[in-house]
């Protein structure tokens, strides 16, 4: 059966890269620093494998965005990163406008790298500045200055990258709400297209979390914290900068696509250790194990269990994911929309619970449009559960 280009479907292609130059103190992610000199194009060799036994069943999608993340996909040679870049075009038939993105730690680029990147492909770079004081930095583990974020930032714009975003993060031991929005009013003067604010949290497995005792007094409490994400949303405003998503800033236009994916419950695969995706109305994620990965893929009648976990998405789950993730958004939840999607009444299902966070100014309600606000944004996790009536629901990672 021939396909028609014109009707292919749009896909988003994530690509976990797990190596970096050091742990930071708050990572919770997949990463680490190679073990040895060889796992690296190992692994690339792996991921580039993997995707070619997707080719097939791919063949009805057009990818519209795509995101190499990490970890510091930056730290690895760039002589791998543009073979595993030549491969996903090769493998994958790429809008021509296909919003290319790369997250990158400003300590681990150089102008030729950046430049060798752009004119592979990648049109759009993510950079973790995380705070503009040397303090915070070094509290974070944070492997690079600000003096050489700037520099990373100059590079970038000089190889003619024209969609760049830098990533904040408030709730920092030692920070005050000052010091937080000396930070935003440092990177809106450099004008990116786009800026992640993340709270910090403190999670298992992490040295803040084996120090807790150590950092707790130093913690800005529940309050403060509050105060400070609602004062940056305020700054962000006033510097032109729109909030689409709880975390997520944009100057007009320039939304992160590929993140749009996962909040708008559209189908996106990845590739690599694990790495979640969501296609042909089944939820899956790989291995966690770098070389139980590299194993499943590459050797032919592999024993060892490549896939994490696989489940087929029913659509009374699939409703619940697209509330949460939609309330994610300062956009909302459409009533309408969600009536032609899943053949009932958004308000006759969850009105009610939503009234409550309306009256308390956690929540909107307009023609039809349920939205949170900047407060109930702040308390999400929390308005979430109650409306959907559970708990863990943090299982996904939406980078800048």
């Amino acid at each position: 059966m021939q396909i028609n280009l014109n009707e292919r479907k749009r896909l988003g292609l994530y690509f976990h890269i797990p190596f970096c130059i050091s742990k930071c103190a708050y990572c919770d992610f997949n990463s680490a620093p190679p073990q040895n000199e060889t796992i690296i194009s190992d692994y690339i060799s792996a991921m580039i494998a993997h995707m070619e036994s997707y080719r097939v069943v791919a063949g009805a999608y057009e990818p519209d965005t795509v995101f190499i993340g990490g970890g510091t996909p930056t730290s690895i040679p760039t002589s791998e990163l543009i073979r595993l870049i030549r491969a996903i075009k090769h493998n994958f038939k790429l809008t021509r406008h296909v919003e290319f993105s790369i997250e990158a730690n400003p300590a681990t680029v150089t102008y030729p790298s950046l430049l060798k990147l752009h004119r592979a492909g990648v049109n759009r770079i993510s950079f973790g500045l995380q705070s503009a004081h040397e303090n915070e930095l070094q509290i974070l583990s944070r492997k690079h200055t600000r003096k050489e974020f700037y520099a990373s930032y100059r590079m970038a714009r000089d190889a003619r990258f024209d969609n760049i975003n830098v990533d904040l993060m408030f709730g920092i031991p030692q920070q005050t709400i000052d010091s937080l929005l000396h930070s935003i009013h440092y990177v809106t003067g450099l004008r990116p297209e786009h800026i992640s604010l993340y709270d910090l949290k403190i999670e298992p497995g992490t040295a803040f979390y084996n120090n807790y005792a150590e950092i707790a007094p130093y913690l800005p409490d529940d309050d403060t914290e509050a105060d400070m994400y609602l004062a940056a949303i305020d700054l962000l405003r006033d510097r032109g900068y729109y909030q689409y998503e709880i975390s997520n800033f944009a100057l007009p236009g320039r939304m992160c696509a590929h993140n749009l994916k996962y909040w708008n419950c559209d189908e996106y695969l990845g590739f690599g250790v694990s790495a979640h995706s969501f296609f042909n109305g089944s939820r899956f994620s790989f291995t966690p194990d770098i070389k139980k990965y590299i194993q499943g893929v590459t050797v032919k009648e592999s024993k060892v269990k490549l896939t994490d976990s696989c489940e087929k998405v029913e659509d009374r789950e699939r409703m619940g994911e697209y509330i949460m993730l939609r309330l994610r958004l300062t956009a909302g939840i459409d009533s309408r929309e969600f009536a032609l999607r899943f053949g009932f009444s958004f308000e006759s299902l969850y009105g009610r619970k939503c009234e409550m966070f309306i009256r308390n100014g956690f929540m909107t309600a307009k023609n039809g449009i349920y939205a949170l606000t900047p407060a109930g944004m702040f308390v999400s996790n929390y308005i979430i559960s109650e409306i959907l009536e559970f708990e863990d629901f943090g299982k996904y990672y939406f980078g800048g």
